[in-house]
């Protein structure tokens, strides 16, 4: 099955588009395989530095240079839920390398914080830069050129884009990423959300709302919603970097466990020394970019990938726009509906049939390029199943189900849940910003209302508690890009924003920070660019100004006369608060040099 016409235009814009920065990119690819990866080139005091540690079988494997060493980079710590189980890990990898007849070494640790434990605190402004921080910290990981391949263990917001901007600098290694897992559903996340909005109006203490979240996230695994985190996972099943069926499977699980030591049997199977030698950086290509926009658009993901995506294909030499992901976005259908999109959370996903229905689904409708080249093989259709437990402990993988086991999550391309994917690039006269509207209701597609200006979300927190925006409003929050603060997620906002709306008044949000994979059902239009601190049009907002955010045709106005408009002088904030305190004052050069949200926010390729 091959793409249809109007994906294949997208796409081969796409090539043209990258060909000059993709080309130099694959010639540095091919030269370092030509020089490794092999041990050969290390002396002997390098080499014996490499495998001091190992015990003596593996000394003796990687004394020679035949036996495959696959690095493993870990993002393992046990305070997130989602990376807790990858404690375990590196102990089967190493068993199950050795019964490949390789060697696997942990290579490197890169951190991993919880944008769940920093929501609204200050070390959210470090969140997003963390990212580059992890791409960073993976290089120096394999920069001991003591590796045939790569197996990553990470799951979470900007863990798995900071991993696959690694694997795609160390192209010429194969990669294979492994995730943990969701954990199991506890309070539905309706009932979640019903407690947060109750709290926000002060009718309900602390202790019923510690009482709340914790039923939610109650043990390990990804948390169930469909934010970044099981987004990414999405991700890397659609570009190839998982084994098949391997992404939603709860941890401490036999079929979990068997599919990590499949996986690093897999990558030792793909390096250089055998017959299906299969680099990173080839592997992913601009089809693979298409695939992961595709299962982005047709599942509601993450608004963080309008970001993540560009800088990873961006570290491919792959130039992405926010055009080519909105146009997308109106070729494909939403086809899942998975909170905040709708109640069910990622466990009844994959009981419905999952990511294989979906993308036996998205193959059926020709959305999809089936002719690329994946961990597993050739072709993304080995991806439409389902995968089972032998009775002797391997993994027997069975045809995707050919009907949703519940059609209120996993509906067909024939009759999809809507006719787009919901997350569109707006533009207009306050710069270039993005909008999820899968999970918000089509009457509040369009929002007209005098604006209502703030520099945090916490000042618009107060407003809220002290009865002042008891009316039709959009909220402006500002001073909240990568170069101001390092743009970070705003979800403070959600439950008094979601408690004026429900109270009937109409509201919408603009910023030019994130709201990320939760965005629920407020409209909202993120990543404002140009960022306030760049003196972008959204600084010379006023109390008062009426703003326009229109879903439908894509635009961000502020309808104020044009030469009044560009007379203004744009507002400074002091910005000194968010500059120290739990590590920002080392952050200083990231901000000083960040990138525009829609070139991907990075450090990296600014």
């Amino acid at each position: 099955m091959s793409a249809n016409a109007s994906v294949l235009s997208i796409t081969k814009r796409l090539v043209e588009r990258s060909k000059p920065t993709r080309e130099a990119y694959l010639e540095r690819t091919r030269k370092a395989a030509e020089e490794g990866p092999n041990r050969t080139v290390l002396s002997c005091g390098n080499l014996a530095h490499g495998f001091a540690a190992c015990g003596t079988h593996d000394k003796e494997a990687l004394a020679g240079d035949r036996v495959a060493n696959l690095g493993i980079i870990t993002a393992y710590n046990d305070m997130l839920s989602a990376h807790q189980p990858f404690e375990t890990f590196p102990a089967q990898i190493r068993e199950a390398a050795r019964e490949a007849g390789g060697v696997a070494q942990v290579a490197g640790g890169v951190p991993a914080m919880c944008d769940g434990v920093t929501q609204g605190q200050p070390g959210m402004d470090l969140s997003l830069f963390s990212r580059d921080v992890i791409a960073l910290s993976a290089t120096v990981g394999l920069s001991h050129n003591m590796f045939d391949a790569a197996a990553y263990l990470g799951v979470c917001d900007k863990i798995v884009p900071g991993l696959v901007i690694a694997a795609l600098t160390f192209g010429h290694l194969p990669a294979v990423f492994i995730p943990a897992g969701p954990m199991t559903s506890g309070l539905p996340n309706e009932e979640k959300v019903r407690i947060r909005q109750l709290y926000a109006e002060g009718k309900v203490g602390r202790a019923e709302l510690l009482e709340a979240e914790s039923k939610s996230y109650h043990g390990p695994g990804t948390c169930t919603f469909y934010g970044t985190a099981n987004s990414n996972q999405m991700l890397m099943e659609l570009m190839g970097f998982h084994l098949p069926g391997a992404s939603f499977i709860n941890p401490g699980t036999p079929l979990r466990d068997a599919l990590t030591k499949e996986a690093a049997k897999r990558a030792l199977a793909i390096t250089a020394l055998g017959n299906e030698y299969t680099p990173a950086g080839v592997m992913f290509d601009e089809r693979s970019v298409i695939n992961g926009l595709v299962g982005l658009h047709a599942t509601g993901g993450s608004t963080n990938h309008t970001m993540h995506l560009i800088a990873m294909a961006r570290a491919a030499g792959i130039v992405l726009t926010w055009e080519d992901i909105s146009e997308l976005s109106d070729l494909v259908p939403l086809l899942a509906r998975v909170y905040p999109n709708g109640p069910s959370d990622v466990n009844h996903f994959h009981a419905a049939g999952g990511l294989g229905y979906l993308i036996s689904q998205l193959l059926k409708g020709g959305l999809l390029h089936d002719d690329v080249r994946t961990v597993w093989g050739e072709g993304l259709a080995d991806y439409a199943i389902e995968p089972k437990l032998n009775d002797d402990g391997s993994i027997a993988r069975e045809p995707a189900p050919a009907v949703s086991a519940n059609p209120k999550i996993l509906s067909t391309i024939e009759k999809p849940f809507q006719d787009n994917g919901g997350l569109k690039m707006l533009t207009g006269n306050l710069g270039k910003s993005v909008v999820k509207i899968s999970a918000v209701k089509p009457e509040r597609h369009v929002i007209e209302a005098p604006a209502k200006v703030f520099s945090s979300q916490h000042a618009l927190q107060a407003a809220f508690k002290a009865g002042e925006l008891d009316r039709d409003f959009v909220a402006v929050v500002r001073f909240q890009g990568p170069r101001a603060n390092g743009m970070p997620e705003l979800h403070k906002m959600t439950p008094p924003l979601g408690v004026l709306q429900d109270r009937g008044f109409k509201v919408a949000l603009v910023t030019d920070g994130r709201m990320s994979g939760a965005s629920g059902k407020v409209p909202a239009a993120i990543h404002v660019t140009p960022e306030a601190l760049d003196e972008g049009p959204i600084a010379k907002l006023r109390d008062g100004d009426i703003i326009r955010l229109d879903a439908v045709e894509g635009t961000l106005e502020v309808l104020v006369d044009e030469a009044e408009f560009a007379a203004r002088a744009p507002a400074k904030a002091d910005l000194t608060e968010s500059e120290h305190g739990m590590g920002r004052e080392i952050f200083a050069n990231f901000r000083a040099i960040a990138g525009r949200a829609d070139n991907g926010a990075s450090v990296l390729y600014s």
